[in-house]
């Protein structure tokens, strides 16, 4: 392990003295073999969607007539985003709600993460595949959420495949480039917060989207390094206080924390999810105008250790029809807050028809 800086704590990346407080937990105390049968008693799946090996969760609602949901996690995420929440959405008689907010929820693994294919795509690449996973599954119509390159995915979907959405739900929507025209003040103020993100904490994002092999090696050969790797971006929405407990709570807890990060190491997949970013720079078009406007009804949960949203910018991209700012939480909201977040959705998509 590399050799610990004094003074620098959290301030050049991944502190070392956590780091190594976590290892020795990792391997002393941390029991993946039960974290591995909670997984495991999910229904878990695989598909074939155009070529793609597709992994997923598929839990039925208890309920009359449950919605469709389908729901899109991120990087340095994966699908046990959303273990928390799926006993809340497929079931909320048991957890003290009502029984016709049941969702059927599917919850796959973006190609590229855990226990899908190790093919890095685009988000509009990913999109139409969920459409045909969830036409297979006998969903014509459905609603989406998501959360970092889910948001992507799920706005994707909304403007790709508009008819067969019946709303979206999301808690980020992607950054101003400079492109856009007519900022409003709000956007304004937006834009110059996430310039200076960029230059602070972007470091990763620019190497995945450029070189994601350099990074590869280390993330699939080293567990220390992707440990590392992944507890230096996921410090960013943790809060300034406290980091050491911070990393821990944005993700759910110590164990969730570890459990993400074996999710990555027994599939291999550290690598492969790190080319999705350099996939998706590809995609897109240099200088290319921003996408349209998605007309699908949309709601948006800013939880405050996210960047700092303005309703504005959601409007300009999405049809906008709620906006919750959230008492707590952070990047990984289903995660750390599961109540808040199920609270949210079911609430937005309760107001619409489900057909």
């Amino acid at each position: 392990m590399s050799d610990d800086v004094e003074g620098a704590g959290w301030s050049m990346g991944t502190d070392a003295a956590y780091l190594k407080e976590l290892v020795v937990y990792w391997r002393d105390g941390y029991d993946w073999r039960k974290h591995e049968a909670e997984l495991n008693a999910l229904p878990q799946f695989k598909a074939d969607i155009d070529g793609t090996t597709i992994h997923f969760v598929h839990v039925k609602g208890k309920g009359p007539n449950p919605r469709p949901l389908i729901l899109t996690h991120g990087w340095p995420d994966s699908f046990h985003r959303f273990h928390k929440v799926i006993p809340l959405l497929t079931d909320p008689e048991a957890h003290g709600g009502k029984a016709e907010d049941a969702f059927d929820v599917v919850v796959p693994s973006i190609p590229g993460f855990g226990f899908s294919e190790r093919k890095a795509m685009a988000s509009s690449a990913v999109a139409d595949l969920w459409a045909k996973l969830m036409t297979e599954l006998g969903y014509e119509r459905f609603a989406a959420a998501g959360g970092d390159v889910g948001s992507g995915v799920t706005l994707a979907l909304s403007r790709q495949h508009p008819e067969r959405l019946i709303g979206i739900h999301l808690t980020d929507t992607g950054y101003p480039t400079g492109h856009e025209e007519n900022l409003s003040e709000a956007e304004q103020e937006f834009a110059q917060f996430i310039q200076g993100w960029w230059f602070r904490e972007g470091a990763y994002a620019m190497l995945q989207s450029t070189k994601p092999q350099t990074i590869a090696f280390s993330l699939n050969d080293s567990p220390v390094g992707l440990a590392a790797w992944i507890l230096s971006f996921g410090s960013t929405g943790a809060g300034s206080d406290d980091l050491d407990n911070g990393i821990e709570r944005a993700f759910g807890g110590r164990d969730e924390l570890l459990t993400n990060i074996m999710t990555y190491w027994v599939t291999e997949t550290g690598g492969s999810a790190a080319r999705t970013y350099l996939a998706e720079a590809q995609g897109t078009e240099w200088g290319a105008p921003p996408p349209l406007r998605s007309d699908v009804p949309a709601a948006f949960a800013l939880f405050p250790r996210e960047a700092p949203t303005p309703r504005d910018w959601v409007a300009r991209q999405t049809n906008l029809q709620r906006y919750t700012e959230m008492p707590k939480g952070g990047h990984f909201a289903a995660l750390e807050e599961p109540e808040l977040f199920v609270n949210d959705l079911r609430e937005f998509f309760g107001k619409l028809s489900k057909s």
